[in-house]
This record gives C-alpha cells, structure tokens and sequence, in this order.
C-alpha cells in the first residue's frame, strides 16, 4: 500500500490556498498522489496489456482455479411443520455437492487459452469490425471460463456485455436486443432460459456454451432459428488453435464493456466503460494497496463478475498475479458439501471481498454457533470479544493475542486459516458487523464505487482504519461535495456535507444509447452527479451518509435515510433480510423483516413464544412479532439512532428473498416497489 507518513489525512484539498468555492467543497485527492493515476505501470493501456503483463510477470505461476461438482448427494430429514395447529412430522429432501479439488492454470498458460479462444471467436465471425452488433454478450455465473472469454474478447478488441446469471427472462431479453448483440457466452445450464428469449433476439447468430447440457437445451436453441450456431466452448478453444492469429490492438478509449447497473429502480441501464477506466481502476487499487497484493497471498472470487466490483477486483488482481480461485456462493462453506471441503476451507484464501449481505450472514453464521455450544462457551465467547475490542481501542496487544489464541483462531480456522483482510464493497455494512467481524476474523477495510465509477471513488486504506468511512479518494478520482439544501446538507457544515461529485479518468463514458441520461447526470465540466451524499471526515475520508432518491420526509418534518437504517437493523441476528418502509403520515419507519430461518426459532424457544421450529407460524405469532420489534428497536438503540428512527412497527414474513423471486436486484439490492405491492395489505394492517 501507498505508505501514510506523519498521520497525514487520506485525502488533500486542490487550490487550498483560494478561496472555498460557493455552494461547494473544494475539490480532494488521494493523499498518496499528485496528478490522477491513469494506468497501473507504464505501457498498460487496455485490458489486454494487463494480461500480457501477467503472463510475463507472474509467468509460471499459479494463475487461476476451478472446481467441478462431481455429484449431488440428496439426504432427506425430518422436520415439524404447524397443520391445522397441530405439530406434524414431515420429510425434506436437502440437495449436496461434492466437489473436486481445484485445477489450476499458470498466468502463462491463461494466456495461452485466451489466445486460443480469441482466434477460434474470429474464425466464428466475431471481431471488431462490426458496428451495430459490436458487443459480445457473457451470460454466466462467476468462472474461470467467465474471465478467460472476456480476455478473449480484450485480445480481439471486441467490447463485450454483461448479463447476471440471475437474469430472469425480461431482463436476459433487455440485455441482448439493446446492445444487439452478434456472439455470447452461457453455461449450459442457463440454456433453458436462453430458448424462452432467442426467437425475440433476432441480431444473435452465436451461441458458445460450457458444461455439459444434459436436457437437450442445445437441441432446443438450434430447433427455434435455422440462422443460429450453437458450439461448446471447448470446440472453439480446438479452432483457435488450428487457426492461430495475432492480437488485434484496441485504443485507451475504446469501450471494453458495457455493463448494466442493476436496475433497483427501473429498467437497467448500460454503462459504458473503455479500456481507459478499467485500466485506471486497476492503477488505483494497485496504487493504494500493492502490499497486500502478493503472489503469496490467494483469492476467493464468488461474487457475480457481472458486477463491477467482482469485475474490478478480479482484473486488479490479474495485474498483481494473485492465484484465484473461483468458487460458488453455493458452496462457500462445509455446509452446503459432502465428502469434500466447502470452498473457502478447501481453499485457504488470504483475501475475501464481498457484500453487506455476505458479511451479515458470516456474522450470523457464526453466531449461531455460539449459540449452540452451549451457555459457558457462550460466555468465554462474548468475554473474549468485548476484552479484544477493549484491548484494540487502548491499545493492549497482549490482551488481543492472548483472545486470538484461546478463541478467535478457532473462528478463523473455518476460513482456513490464512485470512488477512476482508474488503466490503457494493454497500455499507452496519458498523456493528464491521466491527464484529474485524475483532473475530481479521480487518475489514470498506470502499466506495458505482458501476458508473468503474468501482472507483474511495477506498479505506488500513492505515486510516476506522468503523462507519469509506476512505479516501481513490488515486484514479477526485471527489467534491456539493450542497443539498433541501435535505440539510452544506459544504459550510461543522463537518462538510454535500451530494459526491465525481471526476477523473475512472469515471465512465456515459449511458449505452441514453443522451438524456447523459446530460442529466454530468456537469458541464464533466462531473459525475452520483446522488449519494456524503460527509468528510476530519481526517480526510469519506463517509456515506444518505442517498438523495432514499431520503424520506416523516410526519414531523425530519428526514429519515432508509439504506441507513437498513444497515443496522440487518444486524439484527433474528433478520435474513429486510426494507423500510416509511411515509409522510407516521412519526416513525417500519419494516418488513424476513425472519432468520435459525435464529428466530431459537429465539422464540427461548423466550416461550411458539413452537420454535414451523418459521411460517412464527412470523404469525403476535407475541413473536411484538418481541422481534423490541429486539429489533434495541439494536437501533445501541447503534445510537434518534428516536424518530426507530421502528414503529415490522411485518414479519418466512420468505427468501432472492434475485430469482423478484425481490432483489441481481447485485442483491432490493426490488422496492415489488417489496411494497407484495406486503401492501400486512403493511397496511400495521402501518396504515
């Protein structure tokens, strides 16, 4: 990492010496530059320069990893289920997975198979030379093929598009037609919902898969247009090398991608970022942290690469030559495999990035087995946690290492043993997690980005580590705040406050097709207009402290951020998930709560409230919903929120929320409106 000298701030003020402009703050930069980074070494220009760096660097050296599933093991239990009021004995079948061990590549031979499968693309007709149907489209869960096909496409200077593996039928639709696309990639198990779009997508004429297709959906895509060519990526990868071909060189300002944010108010919209901001992400990740990012050191990746965090975070760590290792957020951990180790203990990973809910559900999963461990360990647990975080603030190392040794090494060996830090991204975690997590696992630093921003526009770097910022600017962005009067925010603030500006060479291209969008969203001197609000810090970092679009006005006049109070009740152990919900007629939020499908049950026994198994009976039990609400409010209390951010009431529910049923965007953030139509009448029955 960039070093911090004499406790200086994270960030420094542009034109300090001039006068504080009206309305604003002035413009600030990372600590550790002068000028904005632009590139991560000299000559990196594209995204395949990067590649050809790695293969030079890193060579021989372990590059990338993946693992098959080589069965499913179905065990069938028993479980007790509330009918009619009665307690009945029922048999659920539960589905596992046993894993291979993982199969590595070196850098040297990544590059290869990107040579490979980027000369077969061509023979197949797809290169940069097209102009309506430009974008090569990659439709698929996280993979080491996923990377290697978007390498490819880099190698070919053909600029590609993302799509969730998540992505229902509409929204697979959307993505194919706006960006009429030639050529894409799929697994074979997303085939199926390929055949129910393709006949509506008239520009594909090219479909390459992996895995094995065992239901006959390859015959079905080729039965529905004569015009369509289906192949397995494997058959490519046996063209490119008949065929082999040079690199064909792409510009800085090109675009690589076209990535569509993910669409928690309306239909998505496509980002266009050029080789330019990628490769400047990448100098600014590489800028701040190169001594965390080591060829000893190994990653984890399980995130959704359709999203620009997973897809920043990745390519940064190519550069660096960390060995990745991709896994499933299926089988993260031993619970979800048999005969075999849950990705993370198989592994050994030293970095782990993830999301707010990752983390939430980390947290509660160990927790959980705190709980059932029994009162005494129980005990030595929550002891061992308040002294280690006692001993960090004042400053007792003994005290610290004295608790690692006697409990929190127990915790970290279900990571394997080798985790140093854990980045969140995608949202802020709740302090209380943040802080949890960091005294029993190891730090978790926070960063701050949009897809718009390539992921860039602040990362805390350890030596500013705190709860609550999200650091300074990266080296590839400045940053100003700019006032929002309707909601109270200044520049001129004790502690200034504002909606964050963005500028610099991470910063995007504009929308795929929306000049509107465009002219609403920059300034006239190329400001990006995030609509987050956010306050500095007195020692240079950023904190985000609302979103403009979810700041909601009470019946007394005050505005409540909703995100935020999200954040801490989520923390809640009895919460898997949950929204608020609040208007201009109530003094106070309420929320819909999807109950933690082991917690709330314990809970409930405990208490003497229900049969503390049927969940769905639980979240129907007045008297569970009543204690739920007071756990819930004393969480709120704890975290130090007002008394006009407390709840008022919950809506109780045992559903999943899930991208798949509707009710989370496939980045996991929630589908709001869906949220609200879906619950209306319970809401209404307690917060009308």
């Amino acid at each position: 990492m960039a070093p911090r000298k004499n406790k200086e701030p994270a960030s420094w003020e542009v034109d300090a010496d001039k006068p504080k402009p009206e309305g604003e703050t002035r413009i600030r930069r990372a600590y550790c530059v002068k000028d904005l980074v632009t590139q991560p070494a000299p000559g990196i220009d594209t995204v395949h320069d990067v590649m050809l760096y790695a293969a030079k660097t890193h060579g021989s050296k372990k590059g990338f990893a993946s693992r098959e599933i080589e069965k499913i093991i179905s065990e069938e239990k028993e479980v007790t289920k509330m009918v009619g009021g009665k307690p009945t004995k029922q048999k659920k079948t539960w589905n596992y997975f046993k894993l291979s061990s993982f199969d590595w590549m070196s850098y040297t031979d990544a590059l290869q198979r990107v040579k490979e499968i980027g000369a077969g693309l061509r023979e197949l007709g797809v290169d940069d030379k097209r102009e309506g149907d430009k974008f090569f489209n990659i439709y698929g869960q996280t993979s080491r093929n996923w990377m290697l096909v978007a390498q490819a496409c880099a190698f070919n200077a053909v600029p590609i598009a993302t799509a969730y593996d998540s992505l229902g039928p509409d929204g697979l639709k959307h993505s194919l037609n706006e960006t009429e696309v030639y050529g894409m990639f799929t697994n074979a198990d997303l085939l199926g919902t390929l055949v129910k779009v393709i006949e509506q997508c008239k520009s594909v004429k090219l479909i390459i898969y992996d895995g094995k297709s065992e239901d006959g959906a390859v015959d079905k895509v080729k039965a529905i247009r004569e015009d369509i060519k289906v192949i397995h990526l494997d058959e490519v990868v046996k063209i490119g090398k008949e065929k082999p071909v040079e690199a064909i060189p792409a510009k800085a300002e090109d675009v690589y991608c076209c990535m569509y944010t993910s669409g928690s108010t309306g239909t998505p919209k496509g980002v266009l970022l050029t080789h330019r901001n990628v490769v400047a992400a990448i100098g600014s990740v590489w800028t701040l942290l190169y001594e965390y990012l080591t060829t000893k050191d190994t990653y984890l990746a399980f995130l959704p690469l359709a999203h620009i965090l997973e897809f920043v975070v990745e390519n940064s760590f190519i550069f660096a030559g960390l060995p990745i290792g991709y896994g499933r957020v299926k089988t993260l951990t031993d619970a979800s495999v048999r005969e075999c180790k849950g990705d993370i203990a198989e592994l050994r990973p030293s970095i782990l990035v993830g999301v707010p809910a990752v983390w939430e559900l980390i947290r509660k999963g160990i927790l959980s087995k705190v709980d059932t461990a029994g009162s005494l360990k129980k005990s030595i647990f929550n002891f061992a946690l308040g002294a280690k975080q006692t001993a960090n603030k004042y400053g007792l190392p003994l005290v610290g290492g004295l608790t690692d040794k006697i409990v929190f090494d127990a915790v970290r060996a279900q990571t394997g043993g080798r985790l140093k830090i854990m980045f969140n991204g995608g949202g802020a975690v709740s302090k209380s997690t943040q802080a949890f997590l960091c005294t029993a696992l190891v730090t978790m630093i926070q960063g701050y980005g949009l897809t718009e921003s390539t992921a860039m526009a602040c990362i805390l770097n350890p030596s500013f580590m705190q709860y609550g910022a999200v650091g300074g600017p990266v080296p590839a962005a400045e940053i100003k705040l700019v006032d929002a009067p309707e909601a109270g925010y200044f520049s001129t603030n004790d502690l200034p406050q504002g909606e964050i500006y963005l500028r610099g060479p991470a910063i995007f291209k504009g929308y795929y097709k929306r000049q509107d969008l465009d002219e609403e969203s920059f300034t006239k001197d190329g400001w990006f207009k995030t609509g987050d609000v956010g306050q500095w810090n007195k020692d240079g970092t950023l904190s985000i402290i609302d979103r403009l679009k979810n700041l909601v006005k009470l019946a007394g006049g005050e505005y409540i951020a909703i995100e935020h109070l999200e954040s801490i009740y989520k923390s809640c152990p009895l919460v898997a998930n949950g929204a608020i919900i609040a208007n201009g007629e109530h003094n106070n939020p309420a929320m819909v709560v999807v109950a933690h499908p082991t917690n709330l049950p314990t809970f409930a026994k405990k208490n003497g409230l229900g049969d503390g198994e049927d969940l769905e009976h639980l979240t129907k039990d007045e008297r569970v919903v009543d204690a739920a609400l007071k756990e819930l409010n004393a969480v709120g209390k704890k975290a130090g929120l007002k008394g006009l951010e407390l709840l008022e009431a919950i809506v109780l529910v045992d559903d999943e929320w899930t991208p798949e049923s509707g009710f989370l965007t496939a980045a996991q953030k929630l589908q709001r409106k869906l949220i609200s139509q879906h619950y209306a009448d319970r809401i209404k029955a307690v917060y009308p």
